[in-house]
Parts: C-alpha cells; sequence; structure tokens
C-alpha cells in the first residue's frame, strides 16, 4: 500500500480525482473503500470531470450501476458501480459484474472489495479511512501490472498532495 494521500475538503478529494482521471485509460478498474461518507463518490465526480461527463455524479446505492456517456450519448465514458447493497458474491453474475468490468470502459467500483474472492485480476484500490472530522486519508494499493504502473505515475504526478 502506497503512502496516503490527504484530503481536508470535498473539493481535495475532487481534485485528486480528477489527477487520477486523466491517467486512467478504457479498461482500468477503481475499487473504492471506505465508510459512508469518506468522498468516494466525490473522488468518482473528479474522474468523472476529466473523462469529460457532464451528468452530475451520485452514487448508484440503489440502481447498482450509472453509465455515464459522451455529450452526445454515444459512447459510455465511465460505468460507476455501487456494491454496498448486494448481500452476496453471486449477485455479482445477476448484473453481469465481470462482462461490464471487461468492457473498454473506465470503471470506478464503491464497496469494491465487499466480496473479496471475486476481486478482478487488475485493479486500483483506493481505502478510504477518516482521520478527523474534515481529513481523509486515500490510501491506494495496486493489484496487476496496469494498476501498478497506474499506482506509480500516480505518486510521481501528484508528489506529496
Amino acid at each position: 500500500m502506497s503512502e496516503p494521500f490527504f484530503s481536508s475538503s470535498p473539493e481535495q478529494t475532487e481534485e485528486l480525482g480528477q489527477r487520477l482521471g486523466a491517467l486512467l485509460r478504457p479498461g482500468d478498474v477503481v475499487l473504492l473503500t471506505g465508510e459512508l461518507g469518506a468522498g468516494k463518490t466525490q473522488l468518482t465526480k473528479g474522474i468523472a470531470r476529466v473523462l469529460g461527463v457532464e451528468r452530475p455524479i451520485t452514487s448508484p446505492t440503489f440502481n447498482l450501476i450509472y453509465e455515464y456517456l459522451d455529450a452526445r450519448g454515444e459512447r459510455v465514458l465511465l460505468r460507476h458501480f455501487d456494491l454496498y447493497r448486494l448481500e452476496h458474491s453471486e449477485e455479482l453474475d445477476d448484473i453481469d459484474y465481470f462482462g461490464l468490468l471487461e468492457d473498454s470502459v473506465v470503471s470506478v467500483v464503491e464497496w469494491g472489495d465487499k466480496f473479496p474472492q471475486a476481486l478482478p485480476l487488475d485493479y486500483l484500490l483506493i481505502a478510504f479511512t477518516f482521520e478527523d472530522e474534515s481529513t481523509r486519508a486515500l490510501r491506494f494499493e495496486a493489484a496487476g501490472k496496469r494498476s501498478q504502473e497506474l499506482l506509480m505515475t500516480m505518486e510521481e504526478a501528484t508528489d506529496g498532495c
């Protein structure tokens, strides 16, 4: 796991998402973990902004998946999952989770570590923890070659965020 990045505001968390989003490529998978209200959706907003998503970003807690299209509505730029409401890993098959992750689309998965036996082979995990009332620590961990490269590039690009 990397040295933590710290955020003292929703704006800083969104900015970190923008920095990450600028490095993401279609097919990349970002798993987000942390308590409710820790900033997972805020980080996703930053990623979405850089990818060119114009629609407001909200947590897909009740829908499980939101797809965000380009301005013309022709191409999916971002697929945003929320696994919070799922109870069993078998339910991932019901939403074609693994098939959707294999698409050439950036995927962000809130509660992405909920089913450890069902983690994708290559992913960037970001764990959010509360340091105090206003500060969050974001710790990055990479699995797979592409995500390890992504993490190294992210660390170099943020240089002490």
